[in-house]
């Protein structure tokens, strides 16, 4: 359904560097760097599977913000994966939110595996996995 997600950034290296390093713990390859016409930096990530994650520039030159509501969620492979990546971006100058990596039971989805972790930008991100 979807063919990208994009966040901003108020600094592009810093998002290489911390996307590069969580996404590989998924085992995302490090970002394809594309300039728009305008001269504004994009990170695309490529899933291998049609759907893109996108750390641009904003291209109205006004800073990047977050959006209050919004959460970009990507799939682990496992419980442990869960932790893993929610760690990893921890270290890298994420922060940690909500509560602590692990299990959540949910009426409409049962027992998943769950970490929410904010970007250095302040982007919401997540880390879940669905036993199978």
């Amino acid at each position: 359904m979807l063919f990208h997600t994009m966040v901003g950034s108020n600094d592009i290296e810093r998002a290489k560097r911390f996307y590069d390093t969580i996404l590989g713990t998924i085992g995302v390859g490090d970002a394809t760097v594309n300039v728009a016409d305008s001269g504004h930096k994009r990170l695309i990530y490529n899933s291998g599977n049609g759907a893109n994650f996108i750390v641009t520039q904003p291209i109205n030159d006004e800073p990047a913000t977050v959006s209050n509501g919004s959460t970009v969620a990507f799939s682990c492979n496992s419980p442990e994966q869960v932790k893993q990546f929610h760690d990893v971006a921890v270290a890298n100058g994420g922060t940690s939110i909500e509560a602590a990596p692990g299990p959540r039971e949910t009426a409409s989805m049962g027992k998943i595996e769950l970490a929410y972790f904010r970007d250095p930008d302040g982007n919401k991100l997540c880390g879940i996995h669905f036993p199978e």
